[in-house]
């Protein structure tokens, strides 16, 4: 399974929808959405991959008040650091997220995953 695959089954454990990269304009609060923003790339001195892949994932959850935003970020921090199938590391605390809709409130957090190719 890959780390897209993995990563969205243990968000769905938390919040039912989960978007790659961004909602789509109907989506019902809460939701989630993930992106890749970086990551280590690694690859060994005789030129081949190593068995793992690491990505550097925001993870930023939606909700309708700010209490609710944080605690669905706290919610998935718990459940990425607990999830089998891959190592997620938090990068840093949760921060609030910016949005257009004043009716929408946003908490994101950076996390560094390494899972089987």
């Amino acid at each position: 399974m890959s780390l897209e695959a993995q990563l969205t089954a243990a968000l769905q454990a938390v919040c039912p929808r989960v978007y790659p990269d961004q909602a789509p304009a109907e989506a019902q609060l809460p939701y989630v959405i993930y992106e890749q923003v970086g990551g280590p790339a690694l690859v060994y001195l005789e030129g081949t991959l190593p068995p793992e892949r690491a990505a550097l994932m925001q993870i930023t959850a939606w909700h309708s008040t700010r209490l609710g935003a944080s605690q669905l970020m706290l919610n998935i921090e718990a459940a990425l650091c607990a999830a089998p199938g891959f190592t997620a590391t938090p990068q840093a605390a949760l921060q609030a997220a910016p949005s257009d809709d004043p009716a929408t409130r946003g908490a994101m957090q950076d996390f560094e995953i390494w899972a089987d190719r």
